[in-house]
């Protein structure tokens, strides 16, 4: 089980590929760790490979038309090249979306490894919620940088042991 640390220090995370954030997950699950937000470890994973399936197969929602059309045009580029910052929820009725709360790290970590391994063959050919249709390119941005966010979350502990 994961514990959850009182405090909020993150980690500064900057991924290039999707094999670094694979590296990153599989060295922190073979450790030990504490997650430092809301979520645990296998959350985090679950969302990850749940964001990773929807950009091939779609997404179960759709942002409003004033979202879509006048907020997203000036928010995209900086979403895709810059760190995302933390503290933004989805509204209530996408929540759907968001992994559930008994999740478990034997049903999430190779969900995600798997999502990660189908993005890498399979072309994202879904419209995004927010910024519609995206190149494969803009994608694998969007991918890493909210992996960036949610793994900055996770953070390996020098202590052997039990893992958390």
């Amino acid at each position: 089980m994961t514990k959850t640390a009182e405090h909020t220090q993150r980690r500064d995370l900057h991924f290039t590929t999707l094999d670094e954030v694979r590296e990153d997950i599989e060295s922190i699950a073979a450790g030990s760790y504490v997650t430092v937000g809301k979520w645990s470890f296998a959350q985090i994973l679950d969302h990850l490979g749940s964001s990773l399936n929807a950009s091939i197969d779609g997404f179960p929602f759709k942002g409003s038309w004033f979202v879509r059309w006048i907020i997203a045009p000036f928010i995209k580029n900086s979403i895709l090249t810059r760190q995302m910052k933390p503290g933004f929820a989805l509204p209530k009725k996408f929540s759907s979306y968001l992994p559930s709360p008994d999740c478990t790290m034997e049903e999430a970590l190779p969900k995600v490894l798997t999502a990660i391994k189908r993005f890498e063959t399979e072309t994202p050919v879904a419209d995004h919620p927010f910024f519609g249709k995206m190149a494969s390119e803009e994608w694998m941005c969007l991918h890493l940088r909210h992996a960036e966010l949610h793994l900055s979350f996770v953070v390996p502990t020098a202590t052997s042991g039990e893992q958390n």
